[in-house]
């Protein structure tokens, strides 16, 4: 199997306006804006409200996609050392062990999920505390309203997918103001994190061309190849993870995630396998037109590292060089949890938008789930 492309596109303004007309590349370019609108959606809630009950008992975050890594967002930047549990609930309903003690934030970018609307009713019959971040006007909206709980409104980017930190922001005030994780004074970690996005979304800009725009050289590494995905340190799991669905959704490409050092225990042993064997030596900028070169395995390194994790990243690419299965690897930058995620996703965003458009695909569609979404409505 090969994947065809055309290189010629990522920097032709006119292919790119062509090939992305409801504007994923802008949406993306958005997110420092969408970190401080979700910091003032937050303050304006009053979530600082909800922290009068006390530190609950847990923290459960009700969302679907890319609602639902919003949620992993705050598991992440929370850390090992949160005083209690952040759980990511994807699906109907409520776990069986949430009660009143705890707090649910259902999040959902449309206000129209199921599943999250599911949840919310849930928490209120339940007697949890409820907490909404979705779209103004909405039915998880109307349901804030009437159980009298807070909403911070959020304004859709294209997708949810195109909207994280418009969803993640509010997240993080909120754990922040519960005392799950330190954001700084004046939780000035989201200020940090939104200059950081501003620098990415500077150096990656349609504009500047190939051979200098790391969001276009990662694309052009990832055609043509079976990305595995690992993340490393505190962060670096929910990158990986949020980079195969980027990668699903905006360029329809296929990745395996993982994380180190669980993928040393199993996900490894793939680079003795068929799909094994590329040239670690291979040119990113070759004629790929007439490239006859099976689909191979690349490792990408998503490296937040402590002591740790860089040793066992660093063991990942020799065992990788040794097996000839090429590597990418991007650092983490920034000195907060939150900055430092955010100089990834903001890379691997641009990157998968890239993708797309260097294979002519449209990134904002998704047939597929449109597809599933209507079987589903017809056996209600």
């Amino acid at each position: 199997m090969t994947v065809e492309v055309d290189e010629a596109r990522l920097d032709d303004a006119a292919a790119i306006a062509a090939t992305d007309p409801q504007g994923m590349l802008r949406a993306v370019a958005t997110s420092a804006a969408q970190v401080r609108m979700g910091i003032t959606a937050a303050q304006d809630a009053g979530f600082a409200d909800v922290a009068a009950v006390g530190r609950p008992r847990a923290l459960v975050v009700a969302g679907m996609g890319g609602s639902g890594i919003a949620g992993d967002v705050l598991a992440a930047v929370a850390g090992l050392t949160c005083p209690v549990p952040v759980v990511v609930h994807r699906g109907p309903g409520l776990p069986g062990w949430v009660g009143a003690a705890d707090v649910v934030a259902a999040v959902s970018c449309s206000g129209t999920t199921d599943e999250t609307l599911s949840a919310a009713d849930e928490a209120v019959r339940r007697g949890a505390t409820l907490v909404g971040i979705g779209a103004a006007g909405s039915p998880l909206a109307r349901r804030c309203e009437h159980a009298r709980a807070p909403l911070a409104p959020v304004a859709m980017q294209v997708g949810p997918r195109a909207t994280l930190w418009g969803l993640a922001t509010p997240l993080l005030v909120l754990g922040a103001r519960l005392g799950l994780l330190d954001l700084g004074p004046g939780d000035g970690a989201l200020e940090a994190a939104a200059v950081r996005l501003e620098a990415v979304a500077e150096a990656c800009r349609p504009d500047r061309e190939s051979f200098v725009n790391p969001a276009k050289i990662l694309a052009l590494e990832l055609s043509g190849s079976l990305p595995m995905v690992w993340g490393s340190g505190q962060v670096g799991g929910v990158a990986a993870a949020r980079m195969a669905c980027q990668l699903a959704e905006n360029a329809k490409y296929p990745a395996v995630p993982g994380v180190l050092s669980e993928a040393h225990h199993n996900q490894v042993v793939t680079f003795d396998g068929a799909f094994a064997g590329a040239s670690a030596d291979d040119d990113i900028f070759r004629d790929r037109v007439d490239d006859g070169a099976e689909v191979r395995l690349r490792l990408v390194l998503l490296r937040d590292d402590d002591d740790v994790s860089s040793v066992r990243a660093r063991i990942s690419e020799d065992v990788a060089a040794q097996r000839s299965v090429p590597t990418t690897v991007l650092r983490a930058e920034g000195a907060s949890a939150v900055e430092r995620l955010a100089s990834l996703v903001c890379l691997i965003d641009f990157a998968t938008v890239y993708l797309a458009i260097l294979q002519g695909i449209d990134p904002s569609p998704v047939p597929p789930i449109d597809d599933v979404k209507r079987r589903l409505q017809a056996l209600d």
